[in-house]
Parts: structure tokens; C-alpha cells; sequence
């Protein structure tokens, strides 16, 4: 289904277990290759949970978008964190820019909003992102999925499934 399909994972500190998890496997179960993509402030990230650690395969500052067909940013406080790493932000807005899916579920919209990647786009999250989407010039709505051109955003956990199932749909040859 996604054979030579390449998907980075984004990972920093205190991301949200499941939601790097599941997309991870997803992925991978529909034929990708996906990398972990880290902000470069260390070789390993544990997930807020607790229950996860993920070693990284390269860091943001040593790959390129043009690499990949879509970049995935988890959420929990890993996302505000990315935000600080100016070679994260500059990949998604490049990814974006080159018309890559950029998909972000929870809190990882806050990467999207550094990268002034949302004006004009319709997007969803955790809720307590609203006012700032919005701010940013997004239309935020409250649903599982909400997919505008290039850009796919989920709101929790609940709706990983949902979020993979519109990835995977979006990369489909």
C-alpha cells in the first residue's frame, strides 16, 4: 500500500506515548519506512507515559523534507518543546511548502504554528490549542479528523485510528 513510501516521526522529550506509537506501527504495518526524527538535544526520547522509548534514526538538522512524503508530529509537551529547534520548524514548513503531508494530532499543531503553517487552514486538536490556532489564523473545528490540502490534524488518542486511516489515505499511490 505505501512501498517506498518514506514517513518521519517527529520525537522530542515527554511525547505522547500512543501517539507516536501508533502511527509508527501503522505506518510500517502499510508498508512504509518510517524514520524517528529527532530535535537533536539527545539520542533517545521517553514518552510522558512512561511506557515508551524511542531511539532516534537521524536529527532534524541532518535530513531534508524533500526526503520524505509526509512528516508526523505526536503530541503530549513533546511538541512545545520541538518548537525550540529551529531545524524542526524549518522541516515541517518546508515539507509543507513542498506540498508533503504534515500531520500533527493533539498538542502537535504547536510545531504547525511555529512553522505559520495553519493561516488559512482549516485544523483541529487538543482543545486548549484553540484559542492559539486561531490566533494564528487557522479555522479551528472540533472533530476527530480535520485534513486540509497537505495538512492532517486529529485531536487525541481516541482518534489515532481515524488520523493513520487519513495518513495513509493521503499517500496512497
Amino acid at each position: 500500500m505505501l512501498d517506498g513510501k518514506r514517513i518521519a516521526i517527529l520525537a522530542e522529550e515527554d511525547f505522547e506515548d500512543s501517539e507516536l506509537i501508533e502511527p509508527m506501527r501503522a505506518m510500517k504495518n502499510a508498508g512504509a519506512k518510517v524514520l524517528i526524527v529527532g530535535s537533536g538535544s539527545k539520542e533517545t526520547y521517553r514518552g510522558r507515559r512512561g511506557s515508551v522509548t524511542v531511539s532516534v534514526d537521524a536529527m532534524a538538522d541532518k535530513v531534508k523534507a524533500e526526503d520524505f512524503n509526509a512528516i508526523i508530529i505526536p503530541g503530549g509537551y513533546a511538541a512545545d518543546r520541538m518548537r525550540l529547534y529551529q531545524s524542526m520548524v524549518e522541516l515541517v514548513r518546508k515539507a509543507h511548502e513542498l506540498g508533503k503531508v504534515v500531520a500533527a494530532i493533539c498538542h502537535g499543531p504547536q510545531l504547525l504554528i511555529s512553522a505559520e503553517i495553519v493561516r488559512g487552514h482549516r485544523v483541529t486538536s487538543w482543545p486548549s490549542l484553540m484559542v492559539d490556532l486561531r490566533n494564528a489564523g487557522a479555522d479551528w473545528v472540533d472533530t476527530p479528523v480535520a485534513q486540509d490540502g497537505n495538512i492532517i490534524t486529529s485531536r487525541k488518542p481516541a482518534d489515532l485510528p481515524r488520523f493513520n486511516k487519513a495518513i495513509i489515505e493521503a499517500l496512497r499511490d
